[in-house]
């Protein structure tokens, strides 16, 4: 804890959580803020705005508007404005949001192209956003809902990565939503508060005013951390899974003419955790697609039921046992 006279408990815990996210950059880095002019990503502005300097750090303030609401143009103007105010340049790029896609996918799409344009043309800045650790349990009871495995349930990651290997930062996931409207408000700072974040058209804004607080009314406080920890202790168990698969790969994958083929033995040796992860990293690593869990269960049975079933139809591709190999080619190739 920080112990300046008259610096506020929730200025001096952002400002903790951006000071250790940036310190990991390389000297003279650039840095671009995503800000929406909400609590959370003013909060985050301030700070960098802040420490930036401070660790030699060169920081833009990037206001993407979608242009999907009445008066978001306005919205956009002011908080750039205000990213001014706290001496930070500031741009704000216009997108337009593709149709087809969930209103939210879109629009978290259109907006991440945009600041990855941005952070390229900056000097291959990284991207900090300002999601926080109510932001993280949402994101894990989402996935919990969609019974999506573990890949969704270790929510957002601290460090991750954008288009074109641009590094995105998100600095304040083990801070509370309440803190950042706190240091907006002990920095006289006022927020804008975006009408979609309170619409219950949208199932994360349920997850947030409804299901949320009544898991806190009916377990006891701390849900929300409980939710943030459970990500990051499947994010580690991930991470060693990809270790232990990366090696387990270059010893049963074949690469071939057709496709790509993978070991009966050798998937038959592992538990199934293990040969289900192998399936879903084969397929993603060679044609760019992603298995769903009754998908790779199907291949899987290849394996461990084998009775000599045809052919399985997949995402981008198909796959077949020839002899002691399970056979992936491409859609339209045998």
């Amino acid at each position: 804890m920080e112990h300046r006279p008259g610096l506020h408990p929730a200025v001096a815990e952002v400002r903790r959580a951006v000071r250790q996210a940036l310190g990991d950059l390389a000297p003279g880095s650039a840095v671009v803020v995503a800000l929406s002019g909400g609590a959370d990503s003013l909060a985050l502005a301030a700070a960098v705005a802040f420490e930036a300097p401070r660790l030699g750090h060169r920081a833009t303030a990037v206001i993407v508007d979608h242009g999907l609401q009445e008066g978001s143009t306005d919205a956009a103007t002011a908080a750039a404005g205000k990213a001014r105010a706290l001496g930070l340049d500031a741009r704000v790029v216009r997108v337009e949001v593709a149709r087809g896609d969930g209103p939210e996918a879109a629009a978290r799409a259109a907006r991440y192209e945009a600041l990855a344009a941005e952070a390229r043309a900056a000097g291959d800045a990284a991207v900090l956003t300002a999601h926080t650790l109510d932001d993280q349990a949402e994101t894990v009871l989402l996935g919990l809902a969609r019974g999506s495995g573990a890949a969704s349930l270790q929510g957002m990651a601290p460090v991750s990565t954008l288009a074109n290997g641009v590094a995105l930062l998100r600095p304040l996931l083990g801070v509370r939503r309440a803190t950042t409207r706190a240091a907006c408000a002990a920095e006289g700072i006022e927020p804008w508060d975006d009408p979609h974040n309170l619409d219950p058209r949208f199932v994360r804004v349920r997850v947030r005013e409804t299901v949320l607080p009544v898991l806190e009314e009916e377990l006891g406080p701390g849900v929300a951390e409980a939710l943030a920890r459970t990500a990051e202790q499947l994010r580690e168990d991930a991470e060693a899974f990809a270790d232990m698969i990366d090696e387990i790969v270059q010893d049963v994958v074949e690469h071939a003419e057709a496709g790509i083929s993978v070991s009966v033995a050798a998937l038959a040796a592992n538990p199934a955790a293990l040969r289900n992860r192998i399936i879903r990293h084969v397929v993603a690593a060679e044609f760019g697609e992603s298995l769903t869990r009754t998908q790779t269960v199907e291949v899987a049975r290849l394996v461990t039921d084998w009775s000599g079933q045809g052919p399985i139809d997949l995402p981008g591709c198909r796959a077949h046992r020839a002899g002691g190999r399970i056979v992936f080619t491409a859609n339209g190739r045998r």
